[in-house]
C-alpha cells in the first residue's frame, strides 16, 4: 500500500515538462461572458409519472392557461391527467449568440412528478435577469435516470426528475453589446497571482511592442486596445488569447478523506520533523457461561456473563525522521518510508501541518 501511495502521489503531482499555458485558459475577458436564462413550462407525454394535481395546483393552472391560449375552454372543468408535470427550464446564453442560434437547456421538475422520462417540453419562453425573453425552448427530454416501482419495492437509478434537451432552445433576442467599441479590455485571472499577472503583462507587451498591458492587481491586467496598433478589439483578442504564459500558483496539498486520495503540488516543502505513528486495537469478547443447579435440588438455570477484554498495540518503528524536502520526490519518499496506509498518511499530514512544518496550503475535502 505504501508503494502504491508513493506511485499515486508522483503520478498526480509531477508537472509536465512544458509548463506554458495559453492566456485564454488562464483569464476571463471583460465583456466576453454568458447570461443565465430561466423559464417556467410544462412537460407532457409522461407515462403516468407526472404531477398529482391536488398536490401541485400550479400545474393545473399553467395547463389551463396553455389550453385557453390554444382556443380550448376548460373553465369549470374537472381534469386530473397524470401525464403532465410543471418544470423549471434553465439555460446559459453564450457570448455573442445571434438570433436563430440554438442552445442547450436543462429541465427540472418542481412538483411531485416521479419521472420526466419520455416527456416533451411544450414551448417555454426563457427570460434573462432584466425580464426580457431571449430564447424559446421546446423538444423531447433526455432524462438523467430511471425509476421502477412495484407493490412492495421501488428502485431508482440516477435522477429521473431532471433531464436535458440538446439544442432545445432557439435564440430570439440578442444581447446589445458592441465588443469592437471597447477601448480598454480587462483580463481577469481565474486564479489570482501577482507573479502570473506580471508574466501575462510582460508577454503581451513583448508581443505587441510598447506597453499596452498593465497589471492592476493580482487578478487583473488592463489592455489598451489603441496602444496595440491592431485594427479592432476582436483582432487583438485573436492574437492575444493564444500567447503562451507559464502560470505560478501557491504550493498546495489536497486530501480526500473518503477515498484516501492525496494530491501534492510540486512546490510543497516539509521542514525537518520526526514522526511516530502507531495503532491501538481494543478487543472485547463475550463468552457467557450457563450454570445449572445440582440434580434433584431446587434451583434455577442461570447465565453467568463472562467478558474477555484486551488491548493490543501495534508495534511501530518508533520515531521516523523525515528530512526537509528539497523537492516533491524527496517529500514523498520521506513520508512513504513510514509504511502506513493512505488514511493514516492523511492524519500524519494534518499533524505536520498543525506543527507548522508543512509549507503549503492544506485543503481537506
Amino acid at each position: 500500500m505504501g508503494r502504491f501511495l508513493a506511485m499515486l502521489l508522483i503520478f498526480l503531482t509531477f508537472p509536465a515538462m512544458a509548463g506554458e499555458i495559453r492566456i485564454k485558459d488562464l483569464v476571463e475577458f471583460d465583456g466576453v461572458r454568458g447570461n443565465d436564462l430561466v423559464g417556467y413550462g410544462l412537460v407532457v407525454g409522461l407515462n403516468g409519472t407526472g404531477d398529482g394535481l391536488r398536490n401541485s395546483p400550479f400545474t393545473e393552472e399553467i395547463m389551463s392557461n396553455l389550453l385557453e391560449r390554444l382556443g380550448v375552454n376548460v373553465t369549470g372543468e374537472q381534469f386530473q391527467p397524470k401525464n403532465v408535470a410543471a418544470v423549471f427550464v434553465t439555460a446559459s446564453l453564450p457570448p455573442f449568440a445571434r438570433a436563430g442560434g440554438k442552445i442547450d437547456v436543462t429541465v427540472s421538475a418542481i412538483g411531485d412528478a416521479k419521472s420526466l422520462l419520455g416527456g416533451t417540453l411544450v414551448m417555454t419562453p426563457l427570460n434573462g435577469a432584466d425580464g426580457q425573453i431571449y430564447a424559446v425552448a421546446q423538444g423531447a427530454i433526455i432524462a438523467g435516470g430511471i425509476s421502477a416501482e412495484g407493490q412492495g419495492a421501488k428502485v431508482t437509478e440516477g435522477v429521473p426528475t431532471s433531464g436535458s434537451i440538446p439544442a432545445g432552445a432557439r435564440v430570439e433576442r440578442e444581447v446589445q453589446f458592441d465588443f469592437n467599441q471597447m477601448g480598454t479590455v480587462r483580463l481577469a485571472l481565474r486564479q489570482p497571482d501577482f507573479t502570473t499577472a506580471a508574466r501575462i503583462e510582460a508577454t503581451i507587451n513583448r508581443a505587441f511592442g510598447g506597453k499596452p498591458a498593465q497589471m492592476l492587481d493580482s487578478g487583473t491586467v488592463s489592455l489598451d486596445i489603441a496602444a496595440t496598433g491592431a485594427g479592432s478589439t476582436a483582432h487583438v483578442m485573436a492574437k492575444l488569447e493564444n500567447l503562451m504564459v507559464e502560470p505560478e500558483a501557491r504550493a498546495r496539498v489536497v486530501v480526500d478523506q473518503r477515498s484516501g486520495t492525496i494530491v501534492m503540488d510540486d512546490d510543497v516543502r516539509i521542514s525537518h520533523v520526526a514522526i511516530a505513528q502507531g495503532n491501538l486495537t481494543l478487543k472485547v469478547e463475550e463468552a457467557p457461561v450457563v450454570v445449572q443447579p445440582n440434580p434433584f435440588s431446587e434451583g434455577e438455570t442461570i447465565v453467568v456473563p463472562r467478558t474477555n477484554a484486551e488491548i493490543q498495540q501495534e508495534q511501530g518503528k518508533g520515531l521516523a525522521e523525515v528530512q526537509g524536502g528539497a523537492s516533491l520526490s524527496e517529500v514523498v519518499a520521506g513520508l512513504n518510508a513510514l509504511g502506513v496506509a493512505p488514511g493514516d498518511m492523511i492524519n500524519i499530514l494534518k499533524s505536520i501541518n498543525a506543527a507548522g512544518a508543512l509549507h503549503a496550503e492544506f485543503v481537506v475535502n
